[in-house]
């Protein structure tokens, strides 16, 4: 009966709880009790801790916490609020290179970014994340050839209104990039895919969605992309002669034509019988009959055909 009575201890609360103890102690003692118990450093580093922080702390941190230690970082600023705060500056920027030789992924998302150099970016950057950011119409561009700037194998771009063809050419001539996610880009044209293809030829993951992106762009991409294992095409004005252009890509495991509603059933089922790789077909909200759908599926045993869902990849466009 005493047991059953006697006060709970700060290691009988949930997790949610603790956190909600946590945010209210400043970041100095944040860091600290992580030192208390696994349990304990397990929750300091949950991101729901360090979601609102200002330039200032970013600074201390970085100074005191994370020399060495920092492989990921994502600063959200205040782009798209009544409050806008200056989150990046150069001079921070050129303080992670120094102090954390180890980052590799960046993910920047609502920050003005028109005054920032790209080539303040630490050369140990491989991924670059932007989302609803304002860049410059000149960027990714680094003058000095003599100077270390970032050899970028993962790009995606998120509603990014200023990025353009030689945005994408700037950083595709400099890098060796695997992955690139363009999303919501519309100053992308069919012009800018045929000036970069060439440059990408070690693409595996493509994602072009809600671009402006036609179907002369796509002769360029089975030209040109030969290591493409898997393509996002959703949401284009994609039609037969664009996606016969595809055929043929030799190890494309994954498709993903959701929304485009221009294409037939017919050539969906040549064209993906011309990939020997081909596991999984997403074709949601595209308006073909069950029987269509059924049709596809048995023309293609050994690939999974979604007609429902959105594709599955984690890495696909959301």
């Amino acid at each position: 009966m005493m047991a059953a009575l006697s006060p709970p201890t700060l290691s009988s609360f949930p997790d949610s709880l603790l956190l909600q103890i946590l945010v209210w102690l400043p970041p100095r003692d944040r860091v600290g009790v992580a030192r208390v118990c696994k349990r304990w450093h397990r929750l300091v580093r949950d991101n729901f801790l360090w979601r609102h922080i200002s330039s200032k702390i970013l600074w201390h941190l970085l100074r005191n916490y994370f020399q060495g230690s920092l492989w990921t970082l994502k600063l959200r600023g205040s782009l798209l609020s009544f409050r806008k705060q200056e989150v990046l500056t150069s001079a921070l920027m050129q303080a992670l290179g120094k102090l954390c030789p180890k980052l590799q992924q960046l993910s920047l998302m609502e920050l003005d970014l028109r005054s920032f150099q790209y080539g303040c970016m630490p050369s140990s950057l491989t991924s670059l994340e932007l989302r609803c950011c304002e860049i410059p119409f000149v960027w990714f561009q680094v003058p000095d050839t003599s100077c270390s700037f970032p050899r970028i194998q993962q790009l995606a771009i998120w509603n990014v209104p200023a990025f353009s063809n030689q945005h994408l050419l700037n950083i595709a001539t400099q890098s060796t990039l695997k992955t690139l996610i363009l999303s919501e880009v519309y100053r992308i044209t069919d012009v800018g895919i045929q000036a970069v293809a060439p440059h990408l030829k070690d693409l595996q993951h493509l994602a072009l969605c809600h671009c402006s992106i036609g179907d002369s762009a796509m002769h360029f991409v089975g030209r040109h992309l030969k290591q493409l294992n898997h393509l996002d095409l959703r949401s284009n004005s994609l039609t037969d002669v664009g996606l016969l252009c595809l055929s043929g890509l030799p190890i494309l495991e994954s498709l993903c034509l959701k929304d485009c509603n221009q294409l037939s059933p017919e050539t969906i089922l040549i064209v993906c019988q011309s990939f020997p790789s081909l596991k999984h077909l997403d074709l949601s909200r595209i308006d073909f009959e069950d029987k269509i759908f059924q049709k596809i599926q048995l023309g293609l045993p050994i690939c999974t055909v979604a007609n429902t869902i959105p594709c599955t990849d984690s890495s696909a466009v959301s």
